[in-house]
Parts: C-alpha cells; sequence; structure tokens
C-alpha cells in the first residue's frame, strides 16, 4: 500500500478528530460578522476557497480566497486565515511576515514548529493529520472538517459518509478514461479544483475543473467518448443530459455511480457529502496512477513544499 493509500483512507478519523478540535479552538479561529481571507497554495487555496463559501453561505460573514501569491495587500481584513501543511511554503511565510498586526492571522499547519507557526499570531496545529506522501489528502480535507464544525455543521454524518466512500467501488474504470473535468457550484468549485488537481498530481492525467454553470459556455466542447465529468454537489438543470448527449461519461452523487450500487444511499436516500465525494476522486486519481504504471507517492517534478531559497 502507498502513503497516500494508507493516509487516503484514514480520513474518516481524522475529520472526528478535528471535529473535537474545533470545539477548542477559541479565538484562534475567526468570530461570526469579520470580515476575512483565507490563503493558501494548490491544495491549501482550494480548501480556502471552499471555506469561504461556506462561511458566507453560513451568513458569518464576508470571506475572501486568495492564493497567497496573488493576496491585495492594500485590503483590510479582521482576519487572515492561511492554510499550509508544511508551514514551509515561501509564499505563506512571505505574506505572514508581512502583516504588521499578527493578531489578525491565524494558520492551520501540520508541523506546530514550522516557520509559518512561529509568523502567525494564532497556531492551529493539526499533526495527526499530517503526511508522508506529496500529495495532499488527508491534511487538507481535515482543516475543511475542523472550518466547517467550526461553522456548526455535524461532522459526524459526514465522517460516516466518507467510511463509505474510502471502501466502496469506484464510479467507473479509470483505465477506460483519458480526460476528466470537474465541477461544482458555491462552496464545492474548490473541491472540483482538488480533485482535478489530484489527477494532475498523482497521475500526470489530463484534467480540468469548472463552476458547473460555466461549463456550457466552452469547456464542454472537449466533452466526448473516453472522457468523464465528475459533479461535485449541486448541479444545473439538464447537465446531466447535455454531457450525455456527447458520450462523454458522467457521475454525480444524485445520478448514478456509486451510489445506485449502495442500498444505503440509493432509491432517494441522501447522497453522499461533496466533501467524501472528493475521497472518491482521490482514490479515483490513485487508480488512474497504477493504471498508467505511475507511483503517486513519488509525482515528478513536485515536492512536500515549495521553499524559495
Amino acid at each position: 500500500m502507498t502513503f497516500v493509500d494508507a493516509e487516503i483512507a484514514s480520513q474518516p478519523d481524522c475529520w472526528r478528530h478535528a471535529a473535537d478540535q474545533a470545539t477548542g479552538a477559541g479565538t484562534a479561529l475567526p468570530r461570526p460578522g469579520e470580515r476575512v481571507a483565507a490563503v493558501g497554495c494548490g491544495t491549501s487555496w482550494f480548501m480556502a476557497m471552499a471555506y469561504a463559501g461556506l462561511r458566507e453561505r453560513a451568513g458569518h460573514g464576508e470571506t475572501d480566497a486568495f492564493q497567497a501569491s496573488e493576496f491585495p495587500a492594500g485590503r483590510s481584513y479582521d482576519r487572515v486565515i492561511a492554510i499550509s501543511r508544511s508551514g514551509t511554503t515561501t509564499e505563506i511565510t512571505d505574506l505572514l511576515g508581512a502583516i504588521d498586526d499578527r493578531r489578525r492571522t491565524t494558520v492551520l499547519v501540520g508541523d506546530p514548529g514550522s516557520p509559518a507557526a512561529q509568523l502567525a499570531g494564532h497556531v492551529v496545529a493539526l499533526p495527526y493529520a499530517d503526511e508522508r506522501s506529496v500529495v495532499q489528502t488527508r491534511f487538507a480535507t481535515s482543516v475543511l472538517a475542523l472550518l466547517r464544525a467550526h461553522l456548526g455543521e455535524e461532522i459526524a454524518a459526514i465522517a460516516a459518509d466518507a467510511e463509505v466512500a474510502v471502501r466502496a467501488p469506484l464510479p467507473i474504470n479509470p483505465a477506460m478514461i483519458d480526460q476528466a473535468t470537474f465541477l461544482g457550484r458555491g462552496w464545492t468549485v474548490g473541491l472540483a479544483h482538488e480533485a482535478a488537481l489530484k489527477c494532475r498530481e498523482a497521475a500526470t492525467f489530463w484534467s480540468e475543473a469548472y463552476p458547473a454553470m460555466d461549463y456550457r459556455h466552452g469547456p464542454i466542447a472537449i466533452a466526448g467518448p473516453h472522457r468523464m465529468v465528475w459533479a461535485f454537489g449541486d448541479i444545473p438543470d439538464h447537465l446531466a443530459d447535455d454531457v450525455a448527449a456527447t458520450g462523454a461519461a458522467f457521475v454525480h452523487s444524485r445520478t448514478n455511480g456509486v451510489y445506485a450500487v449502495l442500498d444505503r444511499w440509493a432509491a432517494g436516500r441522501r447522497p453522499l457529502d461533496p466533501m467524501a465525494d472528493l475521497v472518491l476522486a482521490q482514490r479515483f486519481a490513485v487508480a488512474l496512477a497504477a493504471s498508467r504504471g505511475l507511483d503517486p507517492d513519488n509525482p515528478r517534478h513536485l515536492t512536500r513544499s515549495v521553499v524559495r531559497t
């Protein structure tokens, strides 16, 4: 078993731990009404996007998400939340070091002794979710579980969905697909970007991501036989029919795939939470790597952290 396989399988327990941790986060995480910026790089940026959508949807206040290098330095926020597994990424440490009032900054990090943890005013450490694999899975989703719990969401049911996702058959055979597009709406746009990134990282596979409403404004032109469209959460009316007309495979929790063969979720019962659906997409990416003869623990051109020397 690869490191990433084991880390994917450990996510339900990590999410439960994160939910418990959220109850003691105190002033480290934003209060309702604060104006918040969430920042990260790569996978962490996509989790920041998901959190921003969820926080605004929950009515907790204006929340923006930025890639750390693109943070608008002249804009004022009550709180800057930085997400960084290693706590060493240059864009994150540069940003935290440039904010004068450290009391406004919080880092969610795997290593509490990292440079980012030394620079931030508040630290929420998740060492139990840190990873050996270059490809991020459980750290990112555990951060999002913690933030969702802090927003008042019930993580126990979501973790139960993840238990299904780590064991269920994949909704499609990766060996039959030569291109994948992932779609989301609202907070799940970040999940779509993350699923596409996992395919590129683990399997050097052609994958893209878009807001679901924008998909028919051009990107659908590449859909066809032996290609796949995987949608997270709510989807626009008739999207499934439009994808089917191209000959591409369509995967969606309320439409088809693994859910149809699991009695617990079939026949009108609730679909998997989109974050658990992301677990399936992570597994799909690892299976893609295997089908292409690649080692997902050693993706080409990548390291665990991007540090400028």
